[in-house]
């Protein structure tokens, strides 16, 4: 995966080269161009599993931004009743990931949703303790936690 995406980077800093130009757009679209051409020629290269982990990550990248979007409108419309009524207060999420990086990225994702906030991870790094603004059902919370960022995670990063 790691050599494939140096194959890429250096494909499109070929591409750069050939038409004299380093600009981010040119050196982007360089690097667009030997993504497809690797597609092309995925199975002479085993470049199948690039591709594959490229749309996992695609596809973790766009459920952020639908969550982000979502618990923001959440956010809003609950600061903009004339009576705030929330329930905040801390859950103990247990963590399926455990490796380090998927657990950075979880807690993250978490934090830059709005009316979350990761404070913790337990010492035998089991259990993440999360800060949400609203927390009326504590289990479907953690549901959609791991139903969602997480399952992403473990299938980009597996």
């Amino acid at each position: 995966m790691t050599s494939l995406l140096l194959v890429n980077l250096m494909l499109a800093l070929v591409w750069g080269a050939i038409t004299g130009s380093f600009s981010e757009v040119n050196l982007a679209f360089g690097f667009v161009l030997s993504a497809v051409a690797l597609y092309l020629i995925r199975e002479q290269v085993g470049t199948t599993g690039y591709f594959i982990r490229a749309y996992k990550i695609s596809s973790l990248t766009a459920l952020f931004f639908y969550e982000l979007v979502l618990s923001a409108l959440r956010v809003a419309i609950l600061v903009t009743k004339p009576k705030i009524v929330v329930e905040p207060g801390i859950i103990a999420y247990p963590l399926t990931v455990d490796r380090d990086f998927e657990i950075t990225l979880l807690a993250n994702l978490i934090t830059l949703t709005p009316g979350t906030l990761s404070v913790d991870v337990s010492e035998d790094r089991k259990t993440l303790y999360v800060h949400c603004i609203d927390v009326p059902d504590q289990e479907q919370i953690v549901q959609d936690i791991k139903g969602g960022f997480e399952r992403k995670i473990m299938e980009a990063f597996r």
